[in-house]
């Protein structure tokens, strides 16, 4: 059939790893032991507290329509959040709650974007910032960063790429895919370029309670008035609190913003999912140690899993310092012929891996960069240890 279909609908790139994912699973589906190093999830239960208060919601009957943009409750106890952990000071008003942070920034950049502004990413990136930027009307402008300055964007880096359409730049810290923190210092720095620009940070801090090493995680939005009114901060429940199928992601911003959020989603998805939001209000307000419990596992995880890459001839990797990924370096193996099948490409050796190794990882062409694969060490320490024993073997 010649359907005429949306071009703006046609124009939006499928997911270069949706044919490992779809392998992956077929081959899992055949009864094939697959160690999966792909999942962007904590593979903890959501802890019982949590859990205790969804139920507690339906059954009594929260399960109706709710404002909007999200419960009062549940923005009070996010201005509570971000004032005790963030040294953020926001009213209700200044919170929009949506049905998780991708929803959120999708939100953020219809309310900033016209048609052909610009919004600076740095490469490595989210699989989709690039799309939801382009869907939102917008162009997305790269800046490649460097290994060895932890893939971390440099004053000059925006100075290069800065142009009269610029909107926003999008900052992730900690990053996905690369684990990246943004120190105290750097952020300082593009607080004050983005005011000097009058440039929105949209500020993606979804991996805020993932870091290691005694890291703490700054929102760039603390600085003063200036940078606060022109930072969006996302967040939201999946990561931290291991409550990716809840849907709960939330925004902080200036009131303007908000109002435009707001109205964006009353009149498409409306509200977030009433009992997760009940939910969430215990999550952010109740104990928080099954919380630590988790990140410590996930620090194990990181240390055994960026010591042994590091150990296999041919591979190599920074050592992140948050979220739970690793970004792993394969150029030494570019252009040789293992099993038959010669590396010329992420895409290459992700499927080596899958074929010959039963290995699944992210090629790093999902994220903008051939150089790399992404390992994920949201699994347990057993799959890891299994999984990258098959790697080795296969790479060495």
């Amino acid at each position: 059939m010649d359907f005429k279909l949306s071009k703006k609908g046609l124009e939006i790139s499928p997911s270069v790893t949706l044919e490992i994912t779809a392998k992956a699973k077929a081959m899992k589906d055949a009864g094939i032991d697959v160690v999966s190093f792909g999942a962007g999830e904590p593979d903890f239960n959501t802890p019982k507290n949590i859990q205790k208060e969804g139920i507690r919601a339906i059954e009594e009957g929260l399960t109706r329509y709710t404002p909007a943009s999200g419960i009062v409750e549940l923005k009070k106890a996010i201005c509570e959040k971000l004032h005790k952990e963030n040294n953020l000071e926001y009213k209700p008003s200044n919170i929009i709650v949506s049905s998780g942070a991708k929803h959120s920034i999708y939100n953020t950049l219809m309310a900033i974007l016209n048609p052909g502004d610009e919004v600076i990413v740095a490469v490595p990136y989210w699989v989709s910032y690039p799309e939801l930027i382009k869907i939102s009307g917008g162009n997305p402008v790269y800046i490649e960063t460097k290994e060895e300055n932890d893939f971390k964007f440099t004053i000059s880096d925006l100075d290069h790429v800065l142009t009269h359409n610029t909107k926003a730049i999008i900052l992730n810290s900690p990053s996905n895919p690369t684990g990246s923190i943004y120190s105290e210092e750097e952020l300082k720095a593009i607080a004050d370029w983005a005011v000097k620009n009058n440039i929105f940070v949209i500020s993606d801090e979804i991996y805020e309670r993932l870091v290691y090493d005694g890291e703490k995680h700054i929102s760039i939005a603390s600085f003063n008035e200036d940078i606060k009114n022109l930072t969006i901060v996302i967040n939201g429940m999946s990561k931290a609190y291991a409550m990716t199928g809840w849907r709960i992601g939330y925004t902080a911003a200036h009131e303007d913003i908000i109002k435009v959020m707001s109205n964006l989603q009353s009149h498409t998805t409306s509200n977030p999912c009433s009992m997760s939001q009940y939910a969430s209000v215990e999550g952010l307000l109740g104990d928080q140690s099954s919380v630590e419990d988790m990140k410590k596992h996930f620090e194990e995880r990181r240390n055994y899993m960026a010591d042994t890459i590091n150990s296999i001839k041919g591979l190599s990797c920074r050592k992140p310092k948050g979220a739970f990924y690793i970004m792993v370096n394969y150029t030494q193996l570019l252009g040789k012929t293992v099993k038959g099948i010669t590396i010329n490409s992420s895409l290459d050796f992700a499927k080596l891996l899958l074929e010959e190794g039963k290995v699944a990882v992210i090629p790093g062409i999902a994220f903008g960069d051939d150089k790399y694969i992404r390992l994920s060490y949201a699994t347990s320490m057993e799959n890891i240890k299994k999984g990258l024993g098959r790697i080795k073997e296969i790479v060495e």
